[in-house]
């Protein structure tokens, strides 16, 4: 019987459906295991064999753990939100649920192929408004909360208010944005609106203007993580920065802990450090410069106090509101066209671009603090509105950047530090003495920073400050494709629907885009007002009705869904609460999560935060998501060219272009074989090849180049796994993506190479069958050869398991075939343990082999196999034998022998004789279990 891999494959992913066999329960007896990898969104494309990298990694380990004895929770669903399903329902009508959901039914087959181990029964996908129902609960428990800092977490709004109340806001040590101090008395005395307004300087999630990243053509804000190189991901198309009144998520309350949470986890040092940098703690001073002529003060954070004599002239963000108050009548076009011109730059363009040397005088002074004197106030890009208060003092002589703008745009230099030239650049280390600074003169760098930050505050002109990059995250997309707010305006005033009627779901609209007037797509929505008696929403004709009142029409980002999904694969159908208790305390966080690196300062970050929060409010029972986490490297392309004649617009060989001037151009790879061009099937790709002339190799062939590239359609270097599944079944798949190298490492996909795991797996079928192909198997005991082939490869894939080594435990694996094949081994005994320890990896042969072995029910729930060691321990020493120090041959000698009978036994060997030439041996050196050496 030949391994027959798609009758096996589709067999045994049947009984597997029917049986269950992946369905995760509580059992208290068990020690659990909650494996996990980063959900797709469903894109129309599918998936490519670079996708399924890290969900195989993850499925072998998750078997791995359950044949261990762990119950194990290995779910999975779909970010089924996203903006390309909304950019598709722009240009073709199409609602994007319907797009959606047929993307997701070709994930469904393509991952269902592939033969994982999900537990299907707790899908999730973010877009069912059953699962946003609880995205919106969530963010109705972050409106009314708010970080206290005495308590170090975040607490309900209702004791904020108590407070109050009782004292008012003179005494609360709470993160906040509130510019004004009331008392108990005057707090009873406003109004609802200013209340209200009051209250959203404190809460966790808050309206407030924020600068964003606006990209006019997609109608939409979008987060840093979708703009690459100053344009949208998505399309291409320009970014800029706008002012917007937009819903924001306060994670800079949880700046510290995200920075210390680091420590306890087993994460890459790479993505530890992307996230240390990206929330950015520095610990410094906040000043006060007034400026001249004016009430407004400018207050500047700077790590380097020490230095504030050596001020030269400020520098604020051109979209500071103090420009336009500040700005002089002369140079009000010159800051307006330079605010216009900055405007088109995102943030992180802005961050990086550490060359270009722009700037505007705004024609105002401030005054320096401590010496009173006047210096220039300047607007420039590499100061950003977001970081810090949006204003720098700039001291040139200790800023290299400072530097270069003062001397291009001719400000003069002050030097503050001792015996130190700064005539070529400024001096940025952090020691020496200070000069030039009254009463810090002669002061260490260390010293005088302290004794600057007590001055300004003996003054009140600065205090002693930390500051962090990390700015609090915009919650808010122009889009139509997201959670819905569970919000409404009364007046004004914001108002979060009752938990008993949510989900609020999304409405249909008759267009995806922002309507005319500029308001985010579900502006278009007729029914989408709020009816706060009957609890319900309503009609725009009602709009003039007391009690009815206008929605949020924004939706969510991406990100909140993907926040917390985690949690709720515990608990998928429960309709009460977002998780029950029992349930987060028994699967509690995420034992190992796999996913990509480039979503450190994005999703990482924000289910962090989130879990803090949950934690805090005592939802769930831990602070950090994911305690484990594995980055998969990407598998890269390999593409294929083909070269066009500048001139003929011929096509030619890859041997012979270099007689051309040629332009290069993907080609498909999949009319490529070996890289020699189908030429008829691509003359048939496209209708402006049908006609096309070739120059060919000698041999009449075509030849392409090929690069390594990043895998994407654009590059017609996508490989498809349905195809290979096909060819060479899910097995062989799941096993060659790991034999490619390390998980964490980038690698290239070579087609060339499956045909060796598919043999690999033939060989392993013929072990149980005979020539004929019928079924043999001994009951015999075991040999020592087998037992000890058997025992060093448990050994191998235990300790590469556990250190999450996966190619390397497919080597072991293919070695101890090898060598039972050699062996001749068709032991049931021997067999049966080897098939436990290929069920991970090759999930599908193994069931067949295991009920061919005669078990009844799945290799599933065998016992993973333990190393004896005693079958490993050596027996015998292949001595390497040398004759005056150059080794001749080599000889296997029982480990029981003394040297003597060591010695005796090699000088009587004939090929010893042939190098001994009837000489008789001067010394005999021997030193068991290394060497034996004659010298003659």
């Amino acid at each position: 019987m030949e391994y027959n891999f798609n009758a096996i494959e589709e067999k045994w992913r049947k009984y597997w459906q029917e049986n269950n066999t992946y369905v995760a329960k509580i059992d208290t007896e068990k020690p659990k295991y909650y494996g996990l990898t980063m959900f797709p969104y469903p894109s129309g494309a599918g998936l490519h064999v670079g996708h399924p990298l890290g969900y195989i990694a993850s499925d072998i380990y998750a078997r791995y753990k359950r044949l261990k004895g762990f119950n194990v929770l290995h779910p999975m669903g779909y970010d089924s939100f996203g903006l390309p399903a909304e950019q598709y329902a722009i240009q073709t009508g199409q609602h994007p649920a319907v797009t959606t959901d047929e993307n997701l039914k070709r994930y469904r087959s393509q991952l269902d192929k592939i033969g994982f181990s999900f537990d299907w029964s707790k899908e999730v996908r973010t877009s069912d408004p059953k699962y946003y129902k609880w995205t919106q609960w969530i963010f109705k428990q972050l409106f009314n909360s708010f970080y206290c800092n005495d308590a170090n977490k975040a607490l309900p709004l209702e004791e904020l208010i108590a407070v109050f109340e009782k004292e008012g806001n003179a005494n609360i040590n709470a993160v906040n944005a509130c510019e004004i101090e009331f008392s108990a008395e005057e707090w009873k005395a406003f109004d609802v609106e200013k209340q209200a307004s009051i209250l959203m300087d404190y809460r966790l999630t808050y309206l407030a203007d924020s600068w964003v990243n606006w990209c006019p053509a997609l109608g939409t804000v979008l987060a840093n993580d979708e703009i690459v190189n100053g344009v949208s991901e998505r399309g291409g198309h320009p970014v800029e920065q706008k002012l917007m009144r937009q819903w924001s998520m306060r994670i800079t309350a949880y700046a510290e802990r995200l920075l210390k949470g680091l420590d306890q986890l087993d994460w890459s040092d790479a993505v530890k450090d992307i996230q240390r940098n990206w929330i950015g703690k520095s610990v410094g001073a906040s000043v006060n410069f007034k400026v001249d002529n004016h009430e407004e003060e400018i207050e500047v954070f700077t790590t380097r106090p020490d230095t504030i004599y050596g001020v030269s002239f400020m520098v604020l963000a051109p979209e500071h509101e103090l420009v336009s108050q500040i700005t002089t009548q002369e140079y009000k076009d010159e800051v307006n066209a330079y605010q216009q011109q900055a405007g088109l730059k995102s943030e992180r363009d802005r961050m990086a671009d550490t060359k270009t040397i722009s700037g505007q005088f705004t024609g105002a002074y401030a005054v320096h603090p401590l010496s009173g004197e006047k210096i220039q106030i300047w607007i420039g890009d590499y100061v950003l509105a977001s970081y810090g208060t949006g204003a720098v003092m700039a001291v040139p002589c200790g800023d290299q950047r400072d530097y270069d703008f003062a001397k291009h745009f001719e400000i003069p230099i002050k030097n503050i530090f001792a015996d130190v030239s700064i005539e070529e650049e400024a001096y940025t280390e952090k020691k020496g003495k200070i000069a030039n600074s009254d009463f810090l003169n002669g002061l260490e760098v260390a010293e005088a920073i302290q004794k600057a930050i007590e001055v300004l505050e003996e003054k009140k002109i600065g205090k002693a400050k930390t500051n962090y990059r990390l700015r609090d995250a915009v919650f808010s997309r122009q889009r139509y494709w997201g959670e819905p707010f569970p919000v409404y305006y009364d007046n004004g005033v914001a108002k979060t629907i009752e938990d008993q009627y949510l989900p609020i779901e999304l409405p249909e609209v008759d267009k995806y885009l922002p309507t005319p007037d500029g308001q985010p797509p579900l502006g278009n929505a007729t029914k989408w007002f709020w009816d706060s008696e009957k609890n319900e929403l309503t009609t725009k004709d009602r709009a003039d009705e007391e009690n009815v009142h206008p929605m949020e029409l924004n939706t969510m980002p991406g990100w909140a869904g993907s926040s917390w999904y985690f949690l709720r694969y515990m608990d998928p159908s429960n309709n009460n609460e977002f998780v029950a208790k029992e349930k987060v305390d028994y699967w509690n966080n995420v034992d190992l999560y796999i996913g990509g690196a480039e979503h450190a300062t994005g999703h990482l970050l924000y289910s962090r935060f989130w879990s803090m929060f949950l934690n805090d409010r005592e939802h769930i029972p831990f602070e950090e998501p994911f305690q484990k986490m594995i980055n998969q490297g990407m598998i890269l392309g390999r593409s294929n060219f083909v070269y066009r004649d500048k001139d003929s617009g011929k096509f030619v060989s890859f041997g012979k272009r270099k007689e051309f001037k040629t332009s290069r151009i993907h080609v498909d790879i999949n009319i490529v074989d070996n890289d020699v061009l189908d030429v008829e099937a691509f003359k048939a790709s496209r209708e402006e090849y049908a006609n096309a002339e070739f120059i060919l190799e000698d041999d009449g062939s075509y030849k392409c180049g090929h690069e390594v590239e990043k895998m994407s359609k654009s590059k017609f270097n996508v490989q498809n796994p349905d195809d290979l599944v096909e060819k060479y079944g899910a097995d062989t798949l799941r096993m060659y993506e790991m034999f490619l190298g390390p998980i964490e490492q980038a690698k290239p996909w070579d087609i060339k190479g499956i045909n060796g795991v598919n043999n690999f797996l033939k060989k392993v079928w013929r072990l149980f069958h005979d020539q004929e192909g019928n079924v043999s198997l001994s009951e015999d005991k075991a040999d020592a050869k087998a037992l000890k082939t058997l025992h060093k490869t448990i050994k191998k894939a235990q300790e590469d398991m556990d250190r999450y080594v996966f190619n390397t435990t497919v080597s072991a694996l293919m070695i101890c075939v090898n060598e039972l094949t050699e062996q001749k081994c068709n032991n049931k005994a021997i067999l049966q343990e080897m098939v436990i320890l290929l069920a991970p990896y090759a999930p599908h042969i193994a069931e067949e082999l295991w009920s061919i072995l005669g078990n009844e029910g799945s290799v599933n729930d065998a016992q993973y196999p333990v190393c004896n060691e005693d079958y490993l321990v050596e027996d015998a020493f292949e001595y390497p034998v040398s004759f005056n120090g150059k080794m001749r041959f080599k000889v296997e000698l029982a480990n029981s022998l003394s040297k003597d009978e060591i010695e005796k036994e090699v000088l009587g060997m004939e090929k010893s004789q042939k190098y001994l030439d009837g000489k008789t041996p001067k010394k005999v050196i021997v030193v068991p279990g290394r060497i034996v050496n004659i010298v003659v």
